[in-house]
């Protein structure tokens, strides 16, 4: 899953750009995907700048280093020109966002589905997704009972419905496994 915000006109967000590395106009890249590995085959990316635009850029180089992403841009020669992107959000067109598995969804999608028990009972809409270790976090908020967070476990999500905009779970099982607002 990638990490999202929010709906982005046709753009997913992939990472955000942090300090330049080098004299060549690398920069470090907090990566908001599943899989770093992904920027491998990166080719174009969009920058988000202060003001709001999109504005295309070339992948040059790409290095993976763990969960660490290093990308030189085409547009940015030298460290000195790499130093004026430093936290810009990187963006990709929907378009070249790789397919998922079947049951997979990028979180951008998620966020502000609607969100019922199984007897279709609202519980609010998704809010936030926390990815903390073994399985996401579902914050969901703006229901009868407040803000509810419970793990994304199959044994709790019945059905997710991207075009529908609706998240059913099983309120048998949230008594074990959510946290309820007092």
């Amino acid at each position: 899953m990638m990490y999202d915000t929010g709906r982005t006109d046709g753009y997913l967000l992939i990472g955000a750009v942090g300090r330049a590395r080098g004299l060549k106009g690398h920069v470090r890249v907090r990566p908001f995907t599943d899989d770093p590995g992904r920027f491998f085959a990166l080719e174009r990316a969009f920058l988000k700048g202060p003001d709001g635009a999109y504005r295309q850029v070339s992948v040059a180089e790409a290095e993976v280093n763990g969960d660490a992403v290093f990308l030189r841009f085409r547009e940015f020669a030298d460290r000195t020109a790499a130093e004026t992107i430093t936290g810009q959000e990187l963006y990709i067109l929907r378009e070249d966002a790789v397919e998922l598995p079947t049951g997979s969804y990028f979180i951008v999608d998620l966020i502000g589905c609607a969100v019922e028990d199984h007897e279709g009972t609202p519980l609010g809409t998704l809010a936030e997704v926390l990815q903390p270790g073994a399985a996401d976090v579902y914050v969901v908020r703006g229901g009868p009972r407040g803000e509810v967070l419970f793990p994304a476990l199959k044994a709790v999500i019945l059905s997710t419905d991207i075009a529908a905009r609706r998240i059913v779970v099983d309120g048998r099982r949230l008594p074990e496994v959510a946290v309820f607002e007092d």
